[in-house]
C-alpha cells in the first residue's frame, strides 16, 4: 500500500504533474465512524468555489488528441471503458476534494499500459469523482482510480518517494469508498475554507452552477423503525444526514431496522452520524443481530473495492450501500440531498445520542410425546365443531420508504488546516 501525499508528484503519471491538469489542497483527514463510505454520505468530499481544482477540458482534449492515443487507451481500460467513450465519460465526471485519507486501486503508466497499485490518498487530494461518488480520476496527474477490495483494517502504508508520513495521519481512520445505491444528480460539498457553508454541485460540473447552503440548519431524525437499512440509508441521506453502523462491514440492504441513536426527532446539523442498529437481512453480508452504539462524533470513512469496474460500465448500480458519515457540532459533513430549510441556522453542536436496541423475538414450540399407549386406545370422541387457530405471531412489513431521487447534500467539516492551498 503505497501512500500518496498531497501535492507531491507521482512517479509514473499518465500526465505530466506540471500542465496544471489540478492543484491539491492542505487540509486535515476528518475521522469517521466505520472504514467504509458510500459514494454519496454527508461530508465524504469537500470543494471551494473557485472552479481550479480540476481541468476537465485539458484532460479531455489530452485524452482524444490521435498523438496520445496509447495513454488514452491504457487510460480507458483501466476505468473499463473504450476509447470512443471517453468524451461522454468525463462529462459525468465531478471534481471535489477529499476530505478523508481514502484508499483506492491507483493506476501507474508504464510501458503504455496501465499498472494497478493500492494507494492511500491523503486528504486534500483533488479527484474527479463519478456518478456514484466513486474516485475515478487524480486530477493533478490524471492517473485514473478505482475502488479499493482489500481488508481496510489489515493494510500496511508504505510512506516513500518523498510521500512522507503527514500531519495528522491515523491508520485506524482511513476509508474506503463503496457505490452509491442510485445515480446522483448533485454532489454536497463542504467548503474546506468555510465549513459553515455548503456547496451543491450539479454531477458532471465543475463549479459554474455551484449553489451554496448553510450547514448549520438542524434537521430532526426520521422514524426509522421497521424500514431496512437500505431504505433508512437513502432517508438519512436526503436530509442531509449520514447513516452509520457499528460492525466490520455493512448491513445487509434488506436488514430491519431496529432503531436509530440519536432516537426519531432529535434535531441534528447537517451531515451528523446516526447510528442504526439493525437485524436479519439476505441481500448481501452475514445476517446480524439487533445492536446499537452511541452515534460517533466526528465524520464518516467507508471501504471500497479496489478493482476496476466491468468494462464497458460507468458507475456501477449495484453495490449495497456504505455507511454515511459527517461532522457533528461545529464541523458538518456532506449529503446526497438538498439541507432542510425550515430552521434558523445553530453553530451549536449535535443532541447527545439515545441508545436503544430491540432484540429479537424468539418462539419455542412445546414438546409433543410420540410414545404409543400402553393399552388399546378408548373409543374416538365426539367430533369438535372448535375452530382452529395458529399460534404464530403476525408479523409487519416494514414500512415502504419513498426516496427522492439522489442528491447530494452538502456537508461541512471544517478542515484541520486553516489555510487551503487548492480550491475546488
Amino acid at each position: 500500500m503505497k501512500a500518496v501525499a498531497a501535492g507531491v508528484p507521482s512517479l509514473a503519471p499518465f500526465f505530466d504533474e506540471g500542465s496544471g491538469l489540478g492543484h491539491d489542497a492542505d487540509i486535515r483527514s476528518q475521522s469517521a465512524p466505520g472504514s467504509l463510505q458510500q459514494g454519496d454520505a454527508p461530508g465524504l468530499y469537500g470543494g471551494t468555489r473557485q472552479p481550479t481544482i480540476c481541468d476537465v477540458e485539458k484532460l479531455r482534449r489530452f485524452l482524444t488528441d490521435p498523438a496520445n492515443h496509447p495513454k488514452a487507451r491504457a487510460w480507458a481500460s483501466a476505468l473499463g471503458i473504450t476509447t470512443d467513450r471517453i468524451p461522454d465519460y468525463l462529462d459525468r465526471l465531478t471534481p471535489v476534494l477529499l476530505r478523508h485519507d481514502t484508499l483506492v486501486r491507483n493506476h501507474d503508466y508504464k510501458k503504455e499500459k496501465a499498472v494497478p497499485f493500492n494507494s492511500l490518498l491523503q486528504a486534500g487530494i483533488a479527484i474527479l469523482v463519478d456518478e456514484q461518488g466513486l474516485p475515478a480520476v487524480k486530477c493533478s496527474c490524471g492517473n485514473p482510480l478505482r475502488p479499493f477490495e482489500g481488508d481496510t483494517s489489515r493494510i500496511s502504508v508504505k510512506f516513500e518517494d518523498g510521500n512522507k508520513k503527514w500531519r495528522g495521519y491515523d491508520r485506524s481512520s482511513v476509508v474506503a469508498v463503496r457505490p452509491a445505491a442510485r445515480p446522483l444528480e448533485q454532489l454536497a460539498l463542504v467548503d474546506v475554507g468555510e465549513p459553515d457553508r455548503g456547496i451543491e454541485r450539479p454531477v458532471g460540473t465543475t463549479g459554474k452552477d455551484d449553489s451554496t447552503f448553510d450547514t448549520r440548519e438542524r434537521r430532526a431524525v426520521p422514524n426509522l423503525a421497521g424500514t431496512t437499512f437500505g431504505q433508512a440509508s437513502r432517508r438519512l441521506t436526503d436530509r442531509g444526514l449520514a447513516a452509520a453502523y457499528d460492525g466490520p462491514g455493512l448491513p445487509p440492504d434488506d436488514a430491519e431496522v431496529m432503531a436509530s441513536d440519536p432516537p426519531a426527532g432529535t434535531e441534528l446539523r447537517f451531515g451528523t452520524y446516526v447510528t442504526l442498529s439493525v437485524a436479519g437481512g439476505t441481500s448481501g453480508g452475514a445476517t446480524t443481530p439487533a445492536t446499537s452504539a452511541p452515534v460517533p462524533t466526528t465524520p464518516p470513512p467507508d471501504p471500497a473495492s479496489s478493482q476496476p469496474a466491468s468494462p464497458g460500465q460507468s458507475p456501477s448500480t449495484s453495490a449495497p450501500p456504505p455507511s454515511s458519515a459527517g461532522p457533528s457540532g461545529s464541523s458538518g459533513a456532506p449529503s446526497s440531498s438538498p439541507p432542510a430549510a425550515s430552521t434558523p441556522p445553530a453553530a451549536t453542536s449535535s443532541a447527545p445520542p439515545a441508545t436503544s436496541s430491540a432484540p429479537p423475538a424468539t418462539s419455542s414450540a412445546p414438546e409433543v410425546s410420540s410414545s404409543p399407549p400402553p393399552s388399546p386406545p378408548p373409543p374416538p370422541p365426539e367430533p369438535s365443531s372448535a375452530p382452529a387457530t395458529s399460534s404464530a405471531p403476525a408479523t409487519s412489513a416494514p414500512a415502504p420508504v419513498t426516496t427522492e431521487p439522489a442528491t447530494t447534500t452538502p456537508v461541512t467539516t471544517e478542515p484541520a488546516s486553516t489555510s487551503p492551498t487548492a480550491t475546488t
